[in-house]
Parts: structure tokens; sequence; C-alpha cells
């Protein structure tokens, strides 16, 4: 576990804990060891800390490649922070750049990591589910690794789009894990990763209860998470 990701466990996790207390649902789905994908409903920046404070090892989420570059003191600091959380850097261009998020996964998934990828590619704008985008299937494929569905109730109560930081006594955080869905030996052609995805994206539903709408969810750029890229 990377230094800085460990300090966090030891400082930020029991203050989310005390100050919030979640309810944690399925933890029994989450691998003691071996590599896993966490493919969960995405609702509030909150959704990283409580993913983080409740999973005892450590997460690589991946991160905009744009907060690796920034420049001066605030640039060095989200860089070192990233860094220093073993945060997996997405370029937003797509095609090939893209593709590089998958190149530093896959890797770490076959040594035996979790990975956190949000399907819906952003923030659902009006607390519906909506409709999934492939890379998480892709990854999972590619890795030869399981998909462990995740639903996440409440962090949009506690902290609502515009809002810096959760702020405690506004709501009720529920985390749930679902049954690992294993993909191996499928096919990784557009049809079949389509398909693994609107199962995956069943299995979250079913976690937490949100209507589904079967469109791509519009991009939402107020107070954008570093650890959630544009869609790949």
């Amino acid at each position: 576990m990377p230094l800085l990701y460990t300090i966090g466990k030891l400082t930020v996790a029991p203050t989310m804990r005390l100050a919030f207390r979640p309810t944690v649902e399925g933890l029994e789905h989450v691998p003691e060891t071996g590599g896993a994908i966490f493919a969960g409903n995405h609702l509030s920046v909150a959704d990283e800390l409580f993913l983080g404070t409740v999973v005892p090892r450590h997460l690589a989420f991946w991160a905009k490649s744009d907060y690796f570059k920034g420049v001066g003191l605030k640039g060095a600091f989200s860089k070192f922070v990233l860094t220093g959380l073993g945060a997996i850097p997405v370029e937003r261009a797509g095609g090939r750049a893209a593709l590089s998020a998958f190149d530093a996964a896959i890797p770490a998934l076959k040594a035996g990591e979790l990975v956190v990828v949000y399907p819906e590619g952003t923030r659902s704008p009006d607390g519906r589910l909506y409709r999934g985008r492939t890379g998480a299937v892709r990854l999972a494929v590619g890795a030869g690794v399981p998909i462990i569905p995740v639903g996440t109730i409440g962090t949009e109560k506690v902290q609502p789009i515009g809002a810096r930081i959760p702020r405690p006594g506004t709501g009720k955080v529920t985390i749930r894990f679902g049954k690992p869905l294993d993909f191996t030996g499928r096919p990784d052609d557009s049809a079949s990763l389509r398909a693994m995805t609107d199962e995956v994206m069943s299995e979250i539903q079913k976690l937490t209860g949100q209507e589904y709408v079967s469109r791509y969810a519009p991009m939402l750029r107020l107070q954008q998470s570093p650890t959630r890229p544009d869609p790949v």
C-alpha cells in the first residue's frame, strides 16, 4: 500500500467512520487477495472517500492525467498526492493516449491490485443511474479478473454538487458490494462488451434501487474530481 494511502487509512478513514458512520453491506464479497475491479454508481465526489474508508485494501482510482501535469505549487501538490495514493492517470484526449490507462491498470490487476472504475463516466446529475461505458468490462476481460458491483447510497446528500467537503449530519451513507461477476473467457467484440456492461449496470441498480436511464450521463464540469476522469 502506498505510503500516502497508508497515512490516509490511519487518519482520514477513522475520521470518516466517526463523522458519518457509513453502513456497509456485502463486505464479504471484497477479496482478501488477488486483483479485481470495483464498478459502482457515481453520485458525489465523496464516493471515493467512502469507498476507500470501508475497503481495507489499497484501491487504485483512475485519475485524469491533467492532475499529474499541473504547473506551480498547486500542480506539484496535486501530482504528489495522486502519485502517493497510487492513482492511475487517464488521458482525456481518447484514442491511443487514453488506452495508456489500460496499459497501466492491467499489469496492476494481474499483480493482485484493486482498481476502481465508475462506468457512468461522471457523477449522476439527478440521482438516476445512467448507461455504463464499456471500459470496466474491457479491463476485466483483458486482465482476467472479476468485477465487483458497488452500490453507493446517500453521498449526494452529504456532499452535493458544488459542496467542497462532505458535511456530517446531512444524510446516511450506505455502501453495498455485490457478488463478483466473472467474465473470463467471454469475447471482447463490441456487442459482447456492451452486453456485459449492461449486466454490470443491472447488478449496480439492484444494489442502489436507482431509476435507470438508457443513455449516457451528460458530463459535469463543476467541481470535477481528480479521480473521476472523462470516460475511456
